[in-house]
């Protein structure tokens, strides 16, 4: 493929990752709209974010798998075609029932297609150098995708409404579509008579469903039937002539540390957006425009970071330096924010702060991606992928659960004490920014033990072979 036509291609995959992880987030600021207009019960209202995230990251793994067995291209336009469609059902719902079908089906579409996007992008750009720059690009769209959810989430319902957060999805989807067709190579996998695990797909698919079920639901039944699940797996997929993830892919130590350090940093990331949004919101006072534009600074550093900066850090530097680098920014902002004020002053107080939280993020993920997918083999690239994704929607399922609930927990045992509320809610939310930043630790321990990321010397050559166009030593 030419260089221009495999940068339409990389525009084609970021937007539909784009349109997937906005639609995690900018349903949040219209929840209250939509309960108004749909009659939704508080706890029957969970279940709009909940089917889209249980759906998503049950669907992880197969989906990833079945782009190795399939082929990629058909994976990634059956998922496109299944989101934009349930995107449309979305939109025209007027019943609750309906709407919460049409969020289960866009989990389905958005775990099609996102789970062989890192691998799709791998291909399309093997070079170290160049892949870099696309890992900056992607991890840009990953990073300030939830950021700008929040703001256009806040735009679109308070001026057109609550329906076009998910009907703008059809037009972007309907083109996603057209271009994928021409522009990605046709592939072939080995098909599903060569790997398809029926048995361990659905004890995966079950096992993670019920688990992210279990975490957003605080349900223990489930936690215990998603654990007997997992264990049945696991013994499936070392007695399966094809295992769907053949164990061998966790003792790869690359892969392995890079997703457990993923789930502690989106268990973070995804815990701080959400106790942002409520203490600007609750202890501020900001309304829900308001709070979308005070998101703004982390999504624009995120920005400049990611596609300015990330890839000749890390050509010059290394994966690992800068991912150490990037996590200890985000600890440090986050241990920042455990320390705002009830009457904190935004400008002073929040926004350099948030700036900072893109610093961190902006270096964070790419490189985190990055090693990810260094740790594959081609064949595995599509499970790589999905494993991947999984482990970010497993760790901001956790993130937001645990965070949240200690945040209620110590909010409610000061306002039993006789503190008044807004003090209480602001002392939640700092006891729950500093365990944000312990998950961040602790993904800083997870990328400093496990072995040293790719080197940089490879990547400075190849960097300095694209710049001379000299070829490449026999």
């Amino acid at each position: 493929m030419k260089s221009p036509s495999r940068r339409l291609a990389l525009i084609v995959l970021c937007a539909m990752q784009l349109m997937i992880i906005l639609d995690g987030t900018i349903v949040t600021v219209a929840l209250p709209t939509i309960q108004d207009q749909l009659g939704f019960t508080q706890p029957g209202l969970a279940w709009v974010m909940n089917a889209y995230l249980i759906a998503f990251a049950g669907l992880l793994l197969l989906a990833g798998r079945l782009g190795d067995l399939l082929g990629v291209k058909r994976v990634f336009i059956a998922g496109v075609a299944v989101f934009t469609l349930a995107s449309l059902l979305c939109g025209l719902a007027e019943s609750s029932a309906l709407l919460i079908a049409g969020r289960t089906l866009q989990g389905v579409g958005a775990a099609l297609a996102s789970a062989v996007i890192l691998g799709m992008i791998v291909k399309l750009f093997p070079a170290p150098a160049e892949q870099a720059k696309a890992m900056a690009i992607y991890s840009f769209t990953a990073a300030g995708g939830g950021a700008i959810g929040l703001l256009a989430g806040g735009v679109i319902t308070q001026t057109i409404g609550w329906h076009w957060a998910f009907l703008v999805n059809v037009p972007i989807g309907a083109l996603a579509l057209v271009l994928a067709t021409r522009l990605f190579a046709a592939d072939r996998g080995p098909g599903l008579g060569r790997g398809a695990d029926i048995l361990g797909a659905a004890l995966v698919t079950a096992g993670l469903s019920l688990g992210i079920a279990a975490i957003v639901t605080t349900t223990i039944l489930y936690g215990l039937a998603a654990a007997a699940l997992l264990v049945a797996f696991v013994i499936r997929q070392a007695r399966a002539a094809q295992p769907l993830v053949p164990l061998r892919v966790f003792g790869n130590r690359t892969l392995s540390g890079a997703n457990l350090a993923t789930i502690l940093l989106f268990a973070a990331g995804f815990g701080f957006q959400f106790l942002t949004a409520l203490y600007l919101q609750r202890v501020l006072g900001f309304d829900s425009l308001q709070t979308g534009l005070a998101f703004l600074p982390g999504p624009l550093v995120i920005g400049v970071i990611s596609l300015f900066a990330a890839a000749p850090l890390t050509a010059r530097f290394g994966v690992r330096t800068v991912l150490l680098t990037g996590l200890s920014a985000i600890a440090v902002a986050l241990i920042l924010l455990s320390r705002a004020p009830v009457d904190g002053d935004y400008l002073v107080e929040i926004m350099p702060v948030l700036a900072l939280m893109g610093l961190g993020m902006g270096l964070a993920i790419p490189a985190l991606i990055m090693r990810a997918m260094s740790g594959a083999r081609p064949a595995d690239a599509g499970l790589a992928s999905g494993l991947t994704n999984t482990a970010q929607q497993v760790g901001a399922a956790l993130g937001t659960a645990v965070i949240a609930t200690m945040a209620t927990l110590r909010t409610d045992t000061l306002i039993g004490q006789g503190v008044a509320t807004v003090t209480a809610e602001r002392d939640g939310y700092s006891l729950a920014f500093l365990i944000a930043a312990g998950f961040v630790v602790a993904a800083i321990a997870v990328a400093a033990f496990y072995d040293k990321a790719t080197d940089p010397t490879p990547i400075r050559e190849e960097a300095e072979r694209e710049r001379t166009n000299a070829p490449n030593p026999a």
